[in-house]
């Protein structure tokens, strides 16, 4: 048995493991309305959850049966089976959640921690099966259908439902309090706040006193014989104490709301989903003292696991400390936190996700059902509900924290979303069913953004498109998890556990190399930090920081472009194939300063700036010189990767003749646009005028070397091209110049 406590220990371990790498996509539930919103400091909003994650750790208890009899039927399993099932559940849910968490998507650990213990059950079934002669009709034998069924159905329901209640709810908030909210809170906020505290009161305390470890049978019939006057005594005081706080002090009654939501939130998540992370060790923990117990430790099976059992109140509160810790040190929930708020967003900029031919499918006849709504609709009431529902009303300015920078939507839809998602996961918890916190948050919050017009004609492709990644995701995760888990333990049983030891190293190398990959995916989105204008108000700073953003982007072109020429003289494919990411990410930095100057527009034209019309030749330059920095790059290395001849000394002399006027001019641009240098006007003319007779003269040259076929077809494509391109760059860098000079005359 001792080989067998040290599997239980490694249980334990991987319990350890799998809260952290939970937690970190898991807190994008109770989190992304608070950050979003940005109610508060990040560590008050930390502090808050932490106090939710811990108190809803000890109504978890009665939820962990569902990992000891919820799937399959643990009466028909000994003991070595059980723990072979319990081991490839955990290695398989840690892999599969930290590659999620590493690409910032966030998943459903219940469909995850599911399907890994169907997928393993299967397996283990299937060598039983086979070494009993039995058939495959037998499988039912081993696998609780009814209550997987029944699971699977409630979480896939529960994604209509969410949807469906948050765009519902947030529809009815914001035709009774408007974007411009502030003076309908002071009328009858203070209802509508005692109304979301008393939905807090009923759906996490009572209908959640059932699984709580600490309350007593008696409490708890006591807390259900006064149900009403509890809600009644809740509402009519709060109601009371929040009117009181608007007209003594003015205060914005929605922001304590959106904290206590984001505790209700974080304590129903604990409640709900601390099953995925350490029901199946618990469970096996249990198994090892039952088959220790008995005479027959390899020989009995596991019927004890189908009654019930009450987990210990400190394991739980162990739990709980580990997640707040992970929930304060993840960077990777961060990155799963950002997706969500991206997707919901109130105010336009640029899209994380590209459009698809999904996607727009759907927006184009969502609109067109719309059309038809509409048409249907008499015109007063159709005006009377757009007056209410003028998104136009709000100014994310009005919303800013300080120097967070302005939210991605308002306090009164973030409390939507915690509100409703926290009553919808709380009831479900109640029933003991335990659908996915992710599904219900995530599509509450894309029902409230919907209802919102967040998703407008600019944005919804791509934010529908982002929608379907994820719910896509979704289904890869319950694909992958019972495979991959089944697979796991057919390993794990058919080498008698050695491959345990296998399978533990190598998710350590996947873990490691997804630390690695993250972390270099963080440093390009903090690259992409840089160009926030988020915290700039003046519209003169607004231009100057927006040629600030163009000085950057020419500075990573000069850079590429000049190891492209390197790369190219020297036939160098590895450096010309890893500048094909620089193509990608020049190109995303245009396309965020052309998102800037959008905004730029937005602000001019309530302070009527005179320098408006110069905004769309900057992204037309811009434009142009992303696309002829991407064209020398991919023809570059079209050349070399098809092992065209290499360029003639002549040519490579004429080219870095050119080049080093190019890069004159850049750093000319550079330094004007980043330090604010002096402009020398004549030089730059003068510059660009020795240029244009290189490139005249050296075409020329080139004419003769195709007459005399010293240079063949496809070198003499790439020579034009290069020094075509090359030409294009310098003389829009130039145009770019002097429309600064234009707007900051000296």
């Amino acid at each position: 048995m001792e080989l067998y406590l040290a599997a239980v220990i490694l249980l334990m371990v991987l319990a350890a493991s799998d809260l952290m790498v939970g937690v970190s996509n898991d807190a994008v539930n109770f989190l992304n309305s608070s950050f979003g919103s940005r109610v508060a400091p990040r560590h008050v909003i930390l502090l808050v959850a932490s106090a939710g994650m811990l108190a809803g750790v000890l109504f978890s208890s009665g939820m962990m049966e569902i990992a000891r009899k919820g799937i399959f039927n643990p009466g028909l399993f000994s003991f070595i089976e059980i723990m072979v099932i319990f081991l490839a559940v955990m290695i398989t849910d840690i892999l599969l959640l930290d590659v999620y968490n590493t690409f910032g998507l966030p998943t459903s650990t219940t469909v995850s921690i599911v399907f890994e213990l169907i997928g393993a059950s299967v397996a283990v079934s299937m060598f039983k099966i086979a070494a009993e002669e039995g058939s495959l009709a037998d499988i039912g034998n081993y696998i609780n259908t009814g209550k997987a069924l029944m699971i699977i159905a409630g979480i896939l329901l529960s994604v209509a439902i969410a949807f469906f209640c948050g765009t519902l709810v947030q529809f009815v908030t914001r035709l009774i309090f408007t974007f411009d909210y502030h003076r309908r809170l002071r009328r009858y906020g203070a209802l509508w706040a005692a109304m979301s505290l008393s939905l807090i009161l009923y759906f996490i305390l009572i209908k959640g006193a059932k699984g709580a470890s600490f309350i007593t049978p008696e409490t708890l019939a006591w807390i259900h014989a006064h149900t009403i006057e509890m809600l009644a005594a809740c509402f009519l005081g709060s109601a009371l104490v929040f009117q009181a706080v608007l007209l003594i002090f003015n205060y914005n009654i929605l922001k304590p709301i959106v904290l206590l939501g984001t505790f209700a939130l974080a304590m129903a998540f604990a409640a709900n989903d601390l099953v995925n992370f350490i029901g199946v060790p618990l469970a096996g923990l249990g198994a090892y003292q039952v088959a220790a117990a008995s005479g027959d430790p390899f020989g009995i099976t596991m019927e004890a696991l189908g009654g019930t059992m009450q987990t210990n109140s400190w394991l739980l509160v162990a739990a709980g400390t580990i997640m707040g810790v992970t929930l304060w040190f993840s960077r990777k929930a961060r990155t799963v936190t950002k997706t969500e708020v991206s997707l919901g967003r109130q105010v336009e900029g640029f899209e994380r996700f590209g459009s698809s031919p999904l996607s727009r499918s759907i927006v184009r006849l969502t609109s067109t059902i719309f059309s038809g709504v509409r048409a249907m609709v008499p015109g007063a009431v159709l005006a009377a509900i757009s007056r209410r529902l003028d998104s136009s009303l709000y100014n994310p300015k009005d919303h800013s924290a300080g120097k967070g920078g302005a939210p991605s939507f308002d306090l009164l839809r973030a409390s939507v979303n915690l509100m409703v998602a926290s009553a919808l996961i709380s009831f479900a918890t109640s029933l003991k069913l335990p659908l996915s916190t992710t599904y219900v948050t995530f599509m509450v919050a894309m029902g409230t953004s919907l209802a919102d017009q967040a998703w407008g004609r600019e944005s919804a492709s791509y934010r529908v498109a982002g929608v379907l990644t994820v719910i896509g995701g979704w289904f890869f995760t319950a694909f992958m998890a019972f495979t991959v888990s089944a697979l796991f333990a057919a390993a794990i049983f058919y080498s008698n556990g050695y491959a345990t030891l296998l399978l533990l190293a190598g998710a350590l190398f996947v873990i490691a190399r997804n630390h690695r990959s993250h972390r270099k995916r963080e440093t390009e989105e903090k690259e992409l930090d840089v160009f926030n204008l988020e915290n700039v108000r003046d519209i003169d700073d607004t231009v100057r920081v927006i040629f600030e953003h163009c000085g950057l982007l020419l500075r990573e072109v000069k850079t590429t472009s000049n190891q492209c020429f390197e790369g190219l003289f020297s036939n160098d494919l590895g450096t010309l194939r890893g500048l094909r990411k620089s193509n990608k990410r020049i190109q995303t930095w245009a396309n965020i300063i052309t998102a800037n100057i959008y905004k730029a527009l937005r602000l001019m034209s309530r302070e009527e700036s005179r320098h408006s019309q110069n905004y769309a030749q900057i992204i037309a330059n811009l434009q142009e010189i992303a696309e002829s920095h991407r064209d020398i790059i991919m023809r570059s290395l079209d050349h070399v990767d098809n092992h065209h001849k290499g360029m003639l000394e002549v040519q490579i002399r004429e080219l870095k003749e050119v080049i080093r006027c190019y890069n004159a001019l850049l750093d000319h641009a550079i330094s004007t646009f980043l330090r604010g240098g002096i402009i020398d006007i004549k030089a730059i003319n003068a510059a660009q005028k020795k240029m244009e007779g290189l490139v005249e003269k050296f075409n020329i040259s080139q004419i003769k070397r195709i007459q005399n076929e010293t240079s063949k077809t496809r070198l003499s494509i790439l020579f034009y091209g290069i020094m075509g391109k090359t030409r294009q760059i310098s003389n829009h860098t130039v145009e770019l110049i002097r429309l600064f000079r234009d707007t900051f005359p000296l």
